[in-house]
């Protein structure tokens, strides 16, 4: 069964981008939606390994959207990190949650789902 990578960005280029990535650099099956509502209705039928959220979405937060999956005994122990321009470092690290700043170096995000994942 292959293991999937949920990633919920809303800009084009940078959802294709992180597509590419895990698609030819990890083990991993991306999955990428555009809006947090369609995160929370595909997740149930991708059941992903890791959750890539950006930050910034159309009607919540990436940390609203953590909080709301995580809630769900099924998915609390994915594992997510979370990439914007503007971190919320503090509410990060609360949840245990890995952050990447926006424009981040590929390689600490394939080290970051590396290091998540494992």
């Amino acid at each position: 069964m292959q293991k999937t990578v949920l990633i919920v960005e809303d800009d084009d280029e940078i959802g294709r981008l992180l597509m590419l990535l895990i698609l030819q650099e990890t083990p991993y099956q991306p999955c990428l939606v555009h809006s947090a509502k369609e995160a929370v209705w595909i997740v149930q039928e991708v059941k992903p390994v890791l959750f890539l959220f950006d930050y910034y979405l159309p009607s919540m937060t990436g940390l609203q959207l953590y909080d709301q999956l995580h809630s769900q005994q099924e998915f609390a122990a994915v594992p997510t990190i979370i990439i914007s321009a503007n971190l919320p470092v503090k509410e990060l690290e609360k949840r245990h949650i890995v952050g990447l700043a926006k424009p981040f170096d590929l390689d600490k995000l394939l080290d970051a789902i590396e290091r998540v994942v494992a």
